[in-house]
């Protein structure tokens, strides 16, 4: 997949895409359903998004929502086959910009679309000025096709990346994922922390959650794919998500206790599937009752693990 971050990247080759246009953020099954009706026989499959995503741009003051950094969002689209990824710099001069020249100036004249494809509550422009009928009626006098995917859900509710960040803030990652199409994932490099859970007898690996929606905090049981490095591969685990209030005043982070592993993961990359919630986060009185209690979490992980069924969640949950 090519990642074009400019207008003045964009080469001859990028230009005739067929194009989902949206923030994408998860990725999750309404996403999947627009870029699916954007994949176009001798076209190449593009995504045209936005970083940093215009919320964090109009409400910089506001706590982390994103589901997913860019990385992870690329990573994603890149599985479903997205050929060109059109990730363009949100600031002034794009939220300046009317309905008008967005399409003339940057989905027409500067990417060179062909088509592009929006979901039926689309909006656009600055203040929000254009919806999807806006952006049909402007293609058309630009010579791009436009398509509106009506909106996906199930009997409980339309999927949308609000309705995740409140299943993950209620400790439900299977309802969650089930929105998504697969697990939610935390990814980061490790990074060397406190060490404390090596005293303990737990080492974990340790990745900062900055500028990500914080999911409920406790302990989960979880799926760790080492993405990189000598101990490449996947692993079940435990894991600690929060600010650590046995040890007093901390930044929230995810410490992962990886089941039968043994090795190094320090500066590894590693990705973190949240598969199941075991309980809430919780002050101990002492280290001794910490303890007894993490040999339960993962007792409680692994039977949870064990007993989880990818093939039920639609969409390769398992990814």
């Amino acid at each position: 997949m090519r990642i074009i971050r400019s207008l003045d990247e964009v080469r001859e080759d990028d230009r005739g895409a067929s194009a989902a246009l949206g923030n994408f953020d998860g990725v999750h099954r309404g996403h999947q359903a627009v870029i699916d009706l954007a994949r176009r026989p001798g076209a190449p499959l593009g995504v045209v998004t936005f970083e940093p995503h215009p919320r964090a741009f109009f409400a910089p003051e506001a706590p982390p929502f994103r589901l997913m950094n860019a990385a992870s969002r690329a990573h994603r689209l890149e599985k479903l086959g997205v050929e060109r990824l059109f990730e363009l710099p949100f600031g002034p001069a794009l939220a300046a910009l009317t309905p008008e020249a967005f399409v003339g100036e940057v989905l027409a004249g500067g990417l060179g679309l062909r088509h592009v494809v929006v979901g039926a509550d689309f909006r656009f422009g600055k203040g929000r000025a254009g919806d999807a009928a806006t952006l049909t009626r402007l293609g058309a006098a630009h010579g791009l096709e436009v398509t509106i995917a009506p909106l996906v859900g199930d009997a409980e509710a339309e999927f949308s990346s609000t309705a995740i960040r409140e299943a993950l803030q209620a400790g439900e990652p299977a309802r969650a994922a089930e929105m998504l199409g697969h697990w939610h994932r935390i990814d980061g490099v490790v990074r060397h922390g406190d060490k404390r859970g090596r005293d303990l007898g737990f080492p974990t690996a340790n990745l900062l959650l900055d500028g990500l929606l914080l999911p409920r905090f406790g302990v989960y049981a979880v799926e760790v794919d080492v993405l990189d490095g000598p101990h490449r591969g996947t692993w079940g685990g435990a894991a600690s998500l929060g600010v650590r209030p046995t040890f007093g005043v901390n930044a929230p982070n995810l410490e992962t206790y990886l089941f039968d592993f043994s090795g190094d993961l320090y500066g590894a990359e590693i990705s973190v599937a949240l598969i199941g919630f075991l309980r809430g986060e919780a002050r101990f009185d002492d280290v001794d009752a910490l303890i007894a209690q993490m040999h339960l979490d993962c007792e409680a992980a692994r039977d949870v693990l064990a007993a989880r069924r990818p093939e039920a969640l639609r969409r390769g949950a398992a990814g």
